[in-house]
């Protein structure tokens, strides 16, 4: 059964690294020791070795060892291995390359469908739909696919923040390029925004945290979802 916690981003202004989602963490690694942690992402360029210790530091605060994926000379047993699994966020298009690369795209989808926990933040929630391409992201390497883990049947938009009408940048906002996928893609998507997640256990999906999201489908008006919504049939 699925248990996974899909999460707009990592970090809340003025927070540090997972601090508001610890408490949930700690309930849902509960039966973990150890978190193998996928760092392909590579926010900012940093290295696989910074970025897992950022990790770990944060792990752990609630008793958590943490390894990183790049150290396994087998990433494939090391995922069917793991106790938990945590995938970062930074380039999604570097990220799903990756995946590819290490021919692990699929086992990680059958480890986290059989019941292994999982957590992803930004572009590792991104990955978590059927595709990444409502993704915000420079195309900064060519993926071979961009079909992902499908633990979803939607796409999502991590980090969904809405117009500002006194702002003056006159570049596009999330809700046109969404408008943009949809006009070739029929996929819904899920605008997240900061600080909200959605928490899966089997086929249940629930959004949690105290922001509304926002429902996008093909050739229809976007619709607002409040807290606690259940996502399931949103396909």
């Amino acid at each position: 059964m699925k248990n996974c916690i899909i999460s707009s981003t990592s970090t809340l202004h003025g927070g540090e690294y997972l601090e508001y989602l610890l408490p949930e963490l700690s309930l849902h690694f509960q039966d973990c020791k150890n978190i193998l942690f996928i760092p392909f992402a590579r926010p900012s360029g940093i290295t696989h070795e910074e970025y897992t210790t950022k990790v770990a530091l944060a792990f752990a605060k609630i008793n958590k060892t943490v390894n990183g994926l790049h150290e396994f000379e087998n990433p494939q047993e090391a995922i069917q291995k793991a106790e938990g699994i945590f995938t970062g966020g930074g380039n999604t298009f570097l990220l799903v390359s990756q995946l590819y690369k290490n021919k692990i795209m699929d086992t990680l989808a059958e480890t986290i469908k059989a019941g292994t926990p999982y957590l992803g933040t930004s572009a590792g929630s991104n990955i978590c739909g059927l595709s990444m391409q409502t993704t915000n992201d420079m195309p900064i390497v060519y993926p071979p696919s961009f079909q992902t883990l499908g633990l979803i049947p939607f796409n999502l938009n991590a980090h969904y923040l809405d117009p500002d009408d006194q702002s003056k940048h006159m570049g596009e906002t999330r809700e046109t390029r969404i408008k943009e996928f949809h006009a070739f893609n029929s996929l819904p998507v899920l605008g997240l925004r900061e600080g909200s997640w959605l928490d899966v256990k089997g086929e249940k999906i629930t959004l949690k945290g105290d922001l509304n999201a926002r429902v996008f489908k093909q050739n229809q008006i976007p619709e607002e979802v409040t807290t606690g919504t259940d996502l399931s049939n949103l396909k």
